[in-house]
């Protein structure tokens, strides 16, 4: 066989096989690529459903947060009508039915008042989650390093170490998630063949082995996308139940500032408007209403002081609820309204 012609058979040859070979590795490219693909596209899902618990969560925490500030800064209207009534006794602390609270401090009130001033001040074009924040640390705690760094000019996100974060309160760790998706590396691969035979074989088998190492990458990417779909689970069932758990305290809240309020209105008519400010010279009525007040600012007092969030001690570990302060809490306000006042009081 003239030489030429076993040239050009071998080259046949070699360009067939070369052609097999890319062929498996355009397949194995493809493949690569669907699974990187369906990567991105899980990760994508991940962080909506990550991104849309975490802002319905700051959206309750704020609305908790908002109002136990209001609560303490009501504290300085109390304060004024409840410091002129002369003769009044000391308040103890009061102790009933398995609850607690401390006694009555004026000038403790007045400090935390002002404090929720400062806050509720700072509130406006704040980001999502500042006032969850303040929730999440204590509202009452957050009131009072307010006002001691209220002359100083401090930010209010860098007043408390867990008010300075939002309602997720939850550290992501590295990896994809907490980069946003660019720890996925999805770039791609150029191969240019432009010969036949020999180039052909060369250039299919490193296009083989190109799609092996994507396919490599691609399920790297594949594995560290469930990880972080893992991750994100757990965060947003944290992330549902400390929303649940802020409407719950917060409906709470609002049941005992609604009683209070009322009381208060009734506190004013009788200082302001009726001018009656001799402790001696109050009526039966009077006097229940000035100490159901007093009762009422101690509990909302402590139960803007509860903490809703225990800061993880892990870097990278999820906070957790403080379900146990927050139910003895609960169950301390509806004690005290069931089992201390009355209606007929308010008429």
């Amino acid at each position: 066989m003239p030489l030429p012609l076993i040239l050009g058979v071998g080259a046949i040859a070699a360009g067939v096989t070369g052609i097999g070979s890319g062929i498996h590795g355009a397949v194995k490219m493809k493949e690569a690529n669907d699974t990187m693909e369906k990567a991105k596209a899980c990760h994508a899902k991940n962080m909506h459903r990550f991104e849309k618990a975490n802002c319905e969560a700051n959206k309750s925490m704020d609305k908790l947060g908002r109002l136990e500030l209001e609560i303490l800064h009501s504290f300085q209207e109390f304060s004024d009508l409840f410091e002129p009534i002369k003769n009044r006794p000391y308040f103890e602390s009061y102790s009933k039915n398995g609850v607690t609270l401390p006694r009555y401090d004026g000038e403790e009130l007045k400090e935390v008042s002002v404090g929720a001033g400062v806050l509720l001040g700072g509130l406006s074009g704040a980001a999502l989650g500042t006032a969850g924040g303040f929730a999440a640390a204590g509202a009452t705690t957050a009131a009072v390093m307010a006002l001691g760094t209220a002359s100083t000019g401090t930010a209010i996100a860098s007043l408390s170490g867990a008010a300075a974060t939002n309602a997720a309160l939850a550290a992501l760790g590295g990896g994809a998630l907490a980069a946003g998706g660019g720890g996925m590396a999805l770039g791609t691969t150029v191969l240019g063949v432009t010969t036949l035979g020999g180039g052909l074989l060369v250039g299919g088998v490193l296009f083989c082995l190109a799609g092996g190492k994507l396919s490599d990458k691609a399920e790297e990417a594949w594995a560290q996308t469930k990880e972080e779909e893992k991750k994100i689970n757990e965060i947003c069932v944290y992330l549902k139940e400390l929303q649940t758990t802020a409407e719950t305290y917060y409906n709470t809240l609002s049941s005992v500032n609604h009683v209070y309020r009322k009381y208060l209105e009734q506190l004013k008519f009788m200082v302001v408007d009726q001018r009656h400010t001799n402790w001696k010279a109050f009526t039966r009525k009077e006097r229940l209403v000035t100490e159901n007040t007093v009762l009422l600012v101690g509990l909302l007092y402590s139960m803007c002081k509860v903490e809703l969030v225990l800061q993880s001690e892990k870097q990278d570990g999820i906070n957790t609820i403080n379900r146990n302060a927050i139910e003895h809490s609960i169950n301390k306000a509806k004690i005290i309204l069931k089992n201390s006042f009355s209606e007929k009081t308010l008429h």
